[in-house]
């Protein structure tokens, strides 16, 4: 993400709150990109090489002390924020040597859908996904019940089971599990 397209969220915010994002104590605490292709340096048969990695559905795992991680972050290795679905958890993990070395630096950056939103549709009809969201402690807004019912937590793989896949590979660690409170779908 950019930093204006930041800026814009938060002003979104702080208008659907009446305020400013400075008075709601909004601020960026990290910025990072997936779905995208950067020239880096890595190692190749034992030789440093300048390559242009393309990654797809995936993020940026770097170990710590990285030239590349921002300087607050670079004791601990690249922060990996995995989001889940809706109703179930998201993660915060750190990269790793191990992702240096077996995926040039990269990991998963979510775990995927397994149903199309064609499908998700059809699958919910009948049901009440933000009353079942609620039921869970979930608050939910969305701008329809269409946007809402094709990113339920069925259409998606559970997050846990990927992250635990990266976790027991080493190519990034779990750091934290956080509970979703709240889910703005535009």
């Amino acid at each position: 993400e950019s930093p204006v397209y930041n800026a814009l969220d938060s002003w979104g915010f702080a208008k659907v709150f009446g305020s400013t994002p400075e008075e709601l104590g909004l601020k960026l605490i990290y910025d990072v990109a997936h779905n995208i292709a950067k020239m880096e340096e890595h190692s190749l048969g034992g030789k440093k090489v300048k390559l242009c990695v393309h990654r797809k559905g995936a993020t940026r795992a770097f170990p710590p002390f990285h030239p590349d991680i921002p300087e607050k972050y670079r004791k601990i290795g690249q922060p990996v924020l995995i989001p889940g679905d809706m109703g179930r958890c998201s993660y915060c993990l750190v990269g790793t040597e191990k992702a240096m070395e077996e995926t040039f630096g990269s990991t998963c950056h979510g775990a995927g859908r397994v149903m199309s939103r064609m499908k998700a549709k059809k699958e919910a009809r009948g049901r009440d996904i933000q009353q079942e969201l609620r039921e869970k402690g979930i608050i939910v807004k969305a701008e329809s019940r269409g946007t809402l019912v094709e990113e339920m937590s069925e259409a998606y793989k559970d997050v846990s089971e990927v992250v635990e896949v990266m976790h027991q590979t080493d190519i990034s660690r779990k750091v934290v599990r956080m509970r979703p409170l709240g889910v703005i779908k535009g």
